[in-house]
Parts: C-alpha cells; structure tokens; sequence
C-alpha cells in the first residue's frame, strides 16, 4: 500500500519598523496543539513534487500548518489539513544593546547638556515606539552637566524620576533590564582604554562588580555610541591606540581596538568575519551638506573639524566606517534630535532575526523525514520563487542552499542564503517537512 506522508509548513514573512527596513530571517517558535479543521484553512499549489507552498492556517497567519499530501503528486491543497496541530511561527527581532560614552572634559559641558535633553525625549522614545528590546548602558560620570561636565538620566530611561537631575542625586539610579550607568569619568583622549579597562571591573558604587559585561547580554547585538570633541590617545595593558589627527593614523588605530575588542569577548562583539557591534561616532568633525545629514560608511573619513572642536577624532571615524556606523558632527547641540532619530532608526535597522530555526516535533506516530526539506523562497519584488538546495553541513555551503544540523536539530540557512533574505525586506519563506507515519507500509 501507499505510504502516507504529512508535511509540516513554516512561514515567514518580512516587516518593518518606523520605515526602516528590518532584516528577514527564520526563526521557529515553540510547539503549541489547537483545533483546525479544514473548513478553515487554506492553501495553494506551488509545484509538484512535494514543494508546494501551503497559506496560513485557521488560527492566524504565521503558523505552522500540517497538511497529508496524501496519494499522487504530493501538492498541497486547500483539503488537505489532516491533524489538528498548530505551532505558532514568527520572526524574532534581535535584542540590542546600546553602549553610550560620553567624554567628561570640560569642553564638554554643552554637548552633555544637549545629550540629556534629547536622550529621552527622541531616542528613547523612538525605541520604545519600534517595539525593538533594548537596553541602554552609559559610560561616564554622573552628576550635575552644567558644573561638573558630568551627565545625569532621568526617567524614562533611569530610574530617576523626570526632574530629579535638578540637582542630581549623589549616585545614579539604574532602571533594572533598560537602562544602567557605570560611572566613571571617561576624559578627552581614553575612552577606549576606558571601555576596555572597565569591561571587567568593578564600578565605584557596587552596581556592577565584574564590570559592564554583566549588563550585556549574550544573543544581543551590540551598537556603541561616543561622544567627544577630541581624538584618540590613550594606552591600557600596554596597548596604546592613537589616531595622529591624521586619516591612516585613525584608520591604524581603528583596525587595532577593533582587535583588541573582539578579542575581549567574541560572545559579545563577534569575529572579524562576523562582527556583533556597529560603532556610532558623535565627533569634533566637519558637517556634511546639508549640516543635518549624517556621514555615511562610503564616506571618506574628514580632518575637518566643527566650529568648537578640539579634534575631529579619526580613529572614532574610522572605527564607523570600518563596522558601518553613522558619523555626526558634535558642534550644533540643537540638531542631536535629528542626530538620535537617524541612530535610533540606524539602530532599529540594524536588529536582525536569525536564520536559524528548530524543527518541530512531528505528530504522535510519525517522524520527520528530514531528506525531504524544501526551503522555498518568496522575493519581495514579486519575482519568481526560489527554492534553496539541501546541503550535507556548513562546509559544504553554496549559493541558495542550506543544511541540517541534527544535533542541535536546527535548519539552518548558509550564509550567503542567509544574506539574500535578510536584505529582502518584503521577503517570505517557507519550510516543509514531509512526515512518515511510524511502522506504516
């Protein structure tokens, strides 16, 4: 007798955030049962062969459907629901964490003032509007701006209520999974070295005591903000990074605090081949034209510098162009709200979904019978589909393609696949699983 087989649907579908485009990948979510009859579920054949693309199930879109393909070709057809089993699919933005610097020299005492005063009121709120999961980690002293170069967060983001900067109590107060300030004074050339140095150390007010490290988290991606009107100077463990004010100094210095940062935690920030942080550099540079608009990663690196700099800080320059970052200008403190939109979108751009997921478990009585996977691919720009090719593991990667790695029971797209997808933002893919039921002939 014929064999029967089952096959499972995955579906994805690409979105957006505030109108940025957010990259598209795959990630399954966990097993749920519910009902779903075939009154109200639908399909359409997509081929022969078993590599149809089935529609949405009754129970919304984005869930897993199982469908018999039952005797013949193997195409999916709107009659063809069989058990009454649903798990709910969808996207997974990535978490990111935000590192903010903040140099605490004198000349700094404006540019602090404008940080507060949009840091809520456009970042944050931008943020939090995107629906993304952030936390934001600040770098500098903490204290009164305008006397003291030193900067003070109030709610929303803090744990400070509105108001309560003025004056600013004696220690900041973190706001537990969303924001929290590590205080130290970060001075005119070392915030590099700073950022290094108290990676694992303890902070002066116990808040922290193995160091900003304990504030990330692992599955996030990172996104550093500086703001300094200087330049780099600065050595610790007897590295020292300086940019020279010059461009290949800047450059030089970049590639080696680059290193040392992926070195320090590739968990965290990643490999040169895949790095996990994106660096944002508010510096002493030259405006672009017009003044409000940022300095792209294709731009060149300036030696400009804005009315009230000290240095344009190269290396800083350099360090965004190498991870594709903005770059502003630091002098006009009346167009940071401009300047924190353009990264909160950067940022909001910048969260990525994996282009992994788990395979489900298969209805009571059957296996999954994983030779059978088929990845099809659905373009944006309405083009015809595509479906991805199953290789025997990583090593064995080619364009369009992906593999099974059983172990961790995951499919698992290459990564040239996995960069097709996710900068297709109006992108849909679907996974299907043909099952053979258990001891059946």
């Amino acid at each position: 007798m014929r064999t029967k087989r089952t096959i499972f649907l995955y579906a994805f579908a690409a979105f957006s955030l505030g109108g940025a485009a957010t990259s598209v990948g795959c990630s399954g979510g966990e097993n749920s049962t519910s009902a779903n009859t075939g009154g109200n579920s639908s399909g359409s054949s997509q081929g022969g062969g078993g590599n149809g693309q089935g529609g949405n199930g009754g129970d919304g879109g984005g869930d897993i459907n199982f469908f018999d393909a039952g005797p013949g070709d193997g195409g999916l057809t709107e009659d063809s629901a069989c058990v009454s089993q649903s798990s709910e699919a969808t996207l997974v933005k990535k978490p990111v964490d935000i590192i903010v610097v903040i140099d605490n020299s004198g000349s700094m005492s404006a540019e602090i003032i404008g940080v507060q005063t949009n840091i809520n009121q456009n970042f944050a709120q931008i943020l939090e509007t995107s629906g993304l999961d952030y936390r934001v980690i600040l770098l500098a002293k903490h204290g009164n701006a305008s006397s003291a170069q030193s900067v003070c967060i109030e709610a929303p983001l803090s744990g400070i209520p509105a108001g309560g900067c003025n004056p600013p109590p004696s220690l900041p107060v973190n706001n537990p999974g969303r924001f929290y300030h590590y205080d130290r004074e970060i001075t005119s050339v070392d915030s590099w070295c700073r950022l290094i140095q108290t990676f694992t150390t303890a902070d002066a007010n116990g808040f922290a005591p193995t160091g900003w490290q304990e504030w990330l988290r692992p599955d996030s991606f990172k996104t550093f903000i500086e703001l300094t009107d200087d330049r780099v100077s600065c050595t610790y463990n007897n590295v020292n990074y300086n940019d020279g004010n010059t461009v290949n100094g800047g450059i030089a210095a970049a590639e080696k605090f680059d290193t040392d940062l992926l070195a320090l935690s590739p968990q965290n920030f990643g490999t040169k081949e895949a790095r996990n942080y994106r660096w944002y550099s508010i510096v002493a540079m030259s405006y672009n034209d017009p003044a409000t608009k940022p300095w792209e990663p294709a731009d060149p690196i300036t030696t400009g510098e804005c009315p009230t700099a000290a240095n344009p800080g190269t290396g800083y320059q350099a360090l965004s162009v190498l991870t594709g970052g903005l770059r502003f200008p630091l002098c006009d403190t009346t167009s940071y709200d401009v300047v924190f939109q353009a990264i909160a979108e950067g940022v909001v751009a910048g969260a990525q979904v994996s282009c992994e997921f788990g395979i489900p478990d298969p209805p009571m009585g059957t296996t999954v019978d994983l030779n059978s996977v088929v990845v099809d691919y659905t373009p944006g720009d309405m083009s015809p589909n595509k479906q991805f090719k199953q290789v025997a593991d990583a090593a064995a990667c080619t364009a369009e393609s992906f593999y099974i790695d059983k172990d961790a029971k995951k499919i698992i797209l290459c990564p040239d696949t996995c960069g097709v997808v996710k900068n297709d933002a109006a992108a849909k893919v679907a996974v299907l699983f043909a099952c053979d039921p258990g001891g059946a002939n």
